[in-house]
């Protein structure tokens, strides 16, 4: 023992260091009990992630906290479960760090069932044959409630981390019943709660609530028995009211969780279960209400363009005119002419019958036909022929331009198609890849070589590089194969 610096002055016992103590504590309790067997109850198992196993064993007043490393897992003929009597052998020694004492187990036999568990299985058969466990029994859940009734101790973590929750998500009027949530008094307390919500007169002034739950959190069978009594369990089975679940943690299991109409793992999500995000329920409503707005323009547009569809196949007002209006302006087109016709050959009859009575008409139709006659002659004028070939020839100028223009456009844009096709060619050209650092081989006939034999079989080569061709008087000899042995290559395996 380690002690610190002589006692001050007026002072006769000497001063220990925590860690001191610790190690003392620790060294007595090791060379005083060394490898012993304890008997007793397995209480609450945990694996953690390093792979050691922590436990309990305990009798009905005492608890003995346990460990076994992650190397003696492996060495143990019976893993512990809790609720299995066994009897188990280590040593004891302290835990300097928590001021804790704990035993290293490293050999673990069964020495009998376990009463509780003996009890709880019972129970659970007994209540499994009524019926009170089948899946047609269980209620689905309200997907909104309007209030919660919540069974609970109002001292603690769970009732704080329920409401929070339910505030979070969407935050409903919620109702607490305060019960013991474990000793003697638990069992009849929450079958007394539960039984009292169901009591309760809808809209009434303490309305009745649309959903329970009924919680507590975590600990160890002992701790959570009260949940395992039969009165509570035959009080969730006869609750009206949809129920969940969510006594202790995920790995604990009570006959209320099978009596239930759903089972939470924890408190916070038995809030989870209880009501929806509002956020997301507030962006489904606007999706499906987007969704429905798409669907009716969808809708309207269908039928506007069958409507369009079927309209096209009935005849139009003009299709229906346009026939007779065809016919009357063909008919009218006659009439006019029929009429000229019929005036001028009146009018000739008429002249021609007259002609020999009236010589002055002679006259005058002689004169007529010489002014026009007169005025085809100054249109074969030399001065008319100039200016009419003048306007023939502008206008064959004109086109002449025209066709000029067109032509060099056209010329033009072949080249530009032609230019791109010359810059295509040449960057997948193998000119390109000569540029790189390759070379192509051929032999003295120009043929293409692609294979060492092949160039070991001609009689000249060529080979061309990006800045020209080279040309050799023979192939390459062939390099003598070499007869030694390669090495042994060693197995991967």
């Amino acid at each position: 023992m380690d002690l610190l610096d002589d006692p001050q002055p007026g002072q006769n016992m000497p001063e220990f260091t925590v860690s001191e103590i610790s190690g003392e504590v620790k060294r007595a309790l090791e060379s005083s009990f060394g490898r012993i067997r304890v008997r007793g109850e397995v209480g609450r198992v945990f694996q953690a992630r390093s792979g050691h196993l922590y436990y309990d064993i305990k009798d009905d007043r005492n608890v003995l906290a346990c460990t076994t490393w992650k190397g003696q897992v492996a060495s143990l003929s019976v893993v512990p479960e809790e609720g299995l009597e066994v009897v188990v052998t280590g040593r004891l020694t302290a835990f300097g760090a928590q001021s804790k004492y704990n035993l290293n187990v490293d050999e673990v036999a069964v020495a009998g069932q376990g009463a509780l568990m003996a009890l709880l299985e019972k129970r659970k058969k007994a209540l499994e044959s009524e019926g009170l466990f089948a899946p047609e029994r269980k209620r689905p859940l309200p997907y909104l409630p309007q209030i919660i009734g919540v069974i609970t101790s109002p001292q603690g973590a769970v009732i704080r981390d329920i409401l929070h929750r339910l505030r979070d998500r969407f935050p409903r009027k919620v109702l607490i019943w305060p019960v013991a949530v474990q000793g003697a008094n638990c069992a009849p307390e929450v079958a007394r709660a539960i039984d009292g919500f169901n009591r309760l007169t809808p809209g009434g002034a303490l309305p009745r609530p649309d959903l329970l739950i009924v919680a507590r959190g975590g600990g160890s069978i002992e701790d959570l028995w009260g949940f395992n009594e039969e009165i509570v369990a035959r009080a969730a089975a006869a609750s009206q009211i949809p129920l969940i679940s969510a006594v202790g943690h995920e790995t604990d299991t009570t006959l209320i969780d099978y009596v239930s109409d759903r089972r939470a793992p924890t408190p916070t999500a038995a809030a989870e279960m209880a009501v929806p995000v509002r956020l997301e329920l507030l962006a489904w409503t606007g999706e499906q209400g987007a969704r429905l707005s798409r669907a009716a323009s969808d809708a309207v547009q269908r039928r506007a363009q069958r409507l369009r569809d079927l309209s096209r196949a009935l005849p139009t007002g003009e299709s229906l005119f346009s026939v007779p209006r065809q016919r009357f302006d063909r008919i009218a087109d006659k009439l006019d002419g029929a009429l000229v016709t019929g005036v001028q050959r009146r009018r000739l009859r008429l002249a021609e019958l007259s002609a020999p009575l009236r010589p002055t008409s002679l006259r005058a139709l002689v004169t007529a036909r010489r002014d026009h006659l007169a005025h085809l002659g100054s249109r074969l004028s030399p001065r008319a022929l100039d200016r009419e070939i003048v306007a023939q020839g502008d206008r064959l100028t004109r086109l002449s331009d025209r066709l000029q223009a067109a032509q060099t456009t056209r010329v033009d844009r072949l080249r530009q198609r032609l230019d791109a096709t010359d810059r295509l060619r040449i960057q997948l050209s193998y000119k390109a890849t000569l540029a790189r650092g390759y070379a192509v081989v051929r032999d003295d006939q120009g043929t293409l070589l692609t294979t060492r034999a092949e160039a070991a079989k001609a009689a000249a080569l060529q080979i061309e590089f990006a800045d020209g061709t080279l040309d050799t008087g023979a192939a390459p000899a062939k390099a003598p194969r070499s007869r030694q042995k390669p090495p042994e290559q060693g197995s991967l395996f």
